[in-house]
Order: structure tokens, then C-alpha cells, then sequence
């Protein structure tokens, strides 16, 4: 989507001037790890209009491979508007009902492109948007598992895009398909009722998910598999600009752990790195770091400023 994010706080209403970025959590994702230096291929649908062409050249100038993006010409690119108060999280609205996005088919899908992957990234918000995105996450998780692509899934309830009673099942069936998974604490209750970290990851490696990375945001992270179980804690930070694309910076910091072997610690010492970096710079994705700003930033590299 193309994000508007307001040049003042309060209501939408009293606001005057906004500032065009991107939004999406999957391109968020890919741009940050491409950022840390991983080869990161993206697809999707967009109309064919200037915010489609804005997002893909946005998302290709920052190294994303967009070689398989469709583009939809009887319909729109989506947009949101954040809405921003001080001492709360960022509000947002959607307008994108029957967006170019919306329209993915499963047929759509390049079948050797997913193949060679390591990994195959979805997030719980592309099936909210319509049943043949539903039936194309479903696909494309099936040609991954045939192909020995791990699947990586952020659940990102969206509540706005869809009920509670719709996504509950659809997020819990895509689960047990999952082989990493990274839910919040707020996920966690809402999909299985547990609050506790170590409940949480354990019921869903009951389900089948060889890894759980539970974010707990101030707190940092909890990260298990069947024979590692850790806490690791976050990084203070003194004045944080913008929430919003932090768990999905999270999520690419522990993916690129793991395409680097490193174990769970660093894994969760690098998701934790970028998702407070994120934090630091208002937008979704222009906080996320390069592989030698994460270094610097979590303390495993010296810098010099001047």
C-alpha cells in the first residue's frame, strides 16, 4: 500500500499536510532483509496506477527483486492513512477494499520462483483481504512444503480488514502449516487464550512449528524450539518515533539469524535490534538498519562518528 502518515498529532480531521511513503508488511519484511544483506525476492499484485508504480520502484531501489509482481489494470493500489496521538499507539485507516492486491489468484503464482527459496515469508494479513488471497497463501505454502522451502509465518491480526471469528481458524489452520512463527502476546491469547510466553510457543510447537519467536516488545523475546527455550532481552530506547512496522523488523532480524546459522540468542539479539531500530524513525520501514548499523547498534561493532 502507499501509507499517508500526518505531519502533526490528533484527529485526521484537523490535519493538513502528509507524508507519502509505503506500507505493507511482507515489503517491510524483504526490505529489511535486504538491508542486512540477504537476497529477498517480493510479490504481489498492483494497479496499474502512480502509487503502484511509486511502490515498486521504491521496493526495487532498496534491492528487493520485483521480477514477479503483477500488475492490475481494472483495479487500485491500496492506501492507509496513520492517525497519530501523543502517549498512544498509531491509529490507521484502510481503503483497501477490492484493491489490485486483493485480486491474487493462486494460478498467479510462480511455481520455480518459490521453489528455490530458503524461505518462504507470509504474514496473517494477505488472507484477510479476499478468498482467493486465502486460497493463494494456502497454495503457496503447499508448493513450498513440496519443495523443502521453510515457512515462515507472522500471524498480524488485522481486525479492521476482517472479524475475529473469521480469522481465528484461517490464522490457527496456517500455523500448523508453519515452520517458524512469531506471534505477540496479544496473538497468543487471542488465537489460543494463553498470555504466559513459555504456553504460548509450546502450544504452538504442539501444533507443528519447529520455531516460535514470541515478541514481547519492552521486554524483548522469548525463543524455543524443542530443546532451546530463552528469554533475551530488549534494547532501551529513549525516545521511540513510531510503532508501527516494529514486529515486522523483528521478524526479519530472526530470519536473518537464521540464514546466517547463528543460534537462538543472536537470533533474538538481531530480531530485537531491528525492531527497535525501527522504532526510532517515524514510518514502517525507514528505521530498518543495515547489517553494520544492527552491529554497531546491539553493541558487536564499533563505529566512528566523526
Amino acid at each position: 500500500m502507499v501509507l499517508f502518515g500526518p505531519d502533526s498529532s490528533g484527529p485526521l480531521r484537523y490535519v493538513q499536510n502528509f507524508n507519502k511513503s509505503i506500507a505493507g508488511a511482507e515489503s517491510n519484511v524483504a526490505i529489511a532483509l535486504a538491508r542486512l544483506g540477504h537476497q529477498v525476492g517480493w510479490f504481489s499484485k498492483l494497479g496499474d496506477d502512480e502509487f503502484g508504480r511509486y511502490i515498486k520502484t521504491t521496493i526495487r531501489g532498496e534491492g528487493v527483486d520485483v521480477s514477479r509482481v503483477l500488475v492490475e489494470c481494472e483495479k487500485s493500489t491500496g492506501i492507509l492513512f496513520k492517525e497519530r496521538f501523543m502517549h498512544s499507539n498509531t491509529n490507521v485507516y484502510y481503503y483497501r477494499k477490492d484493491s489490485a492486491a486483493s485480486t491474487l489468484k493462486p494460478a498467479e503464482l510462480d511455481v520455480e520462483y518459490i521453489k528455490t527459496a530458503k524461505i518462504l515469508h507470509i504474514t496473517g494479513i494477505t488472507p484477510a483481504l479476499s478468498e482467493n488471497c486465502r486460497k493463494t497463501i494456502y497454495k503457496a505454502i503447499e508448493i513450498a512444503k513440496e519443495n523443502n522451502v521453510l515457512v515462515s509465518f507472522d500471524p498480524n491480526i488485522r481486525l479492521k480488514l476482517w472479524s475475529k471469528e473469521e480469522a481465528v481458524p484461517v490464522l490457527l489452520e496456517i500455523a500448523k502449516l508453519a515452520d517458524i512463527i512469531f506471534p505477540g502476546i496479544d496473538e497468543g491469547q487471542m488465537l489460543l487464550g494463553l498470555t504466559k510466553p513459555e504456553d504460548i510457543a509450546q502450544r504452538f510447537m504442539d501444533m507443528g512449528c519447529s520455531v516460535v519467536a514470541v515478541k514481547l516488545g519492552k521486554e524483548g523475546c522469548f525463543v524455543a524450539d524443542k530443546v532451546n527455550k530463552i528469554y533475551i532481552d530488549a534494547y532501551p530506547l529513549e525516545n521511540p518515533q513510531d510503532t508501527v512496522g516494529a514486529g515486522d523488523g523483528f521478524a526479519a532480524g530472526f530470519l536473518s539469524g537464521m540464514l546466517r546459522k547463528l543460534d537462538f540468542k543472536e537470533c533474538g539479539e538481531y530480531a530485537n535490534g531491528v525492531g527497535a531500530m525501527a522504532v526510532l524513525v517515524k514510518g514502517d520501514m525507514e528505521g530498518y538498519p543495515t547489517f553494520e548499523q544492527l552491529m554497531a547498534f546491539i553493541g558487536k561493532k564499533k563505529t566512528i562518528d566523526r
